[in-house]
């Protein structure tokens, strides 16, 4: 299996307009940003409750 190149994106670009349609994409756009954000900021809060306490005075 060869790389994505350019003209495979240009075409699943097209073919996710064609299906979506040019009003629905941007509402796609924001509810995936959205869910990013809320995995990074999951991670985030699990990173802190994994840390461990180094102020442990030994």
């Amino acid at each position: 299996m060869s790389r994505i190149g350019p003209t495979e994106i240009i075409l699943i670009l097209a073919i996710v307009l064609l299906l979506f349609g040019g009003k629905k994409i941007p509402e796609l756009m924001k509810g995936m940003g959205k869910g990013v954000k809320s995995f990074k900021d999951g991670m985030k809060e699990e990173d802190e409750d994994v840390k461990p306490n180094t102020n442990t005075g030994k």
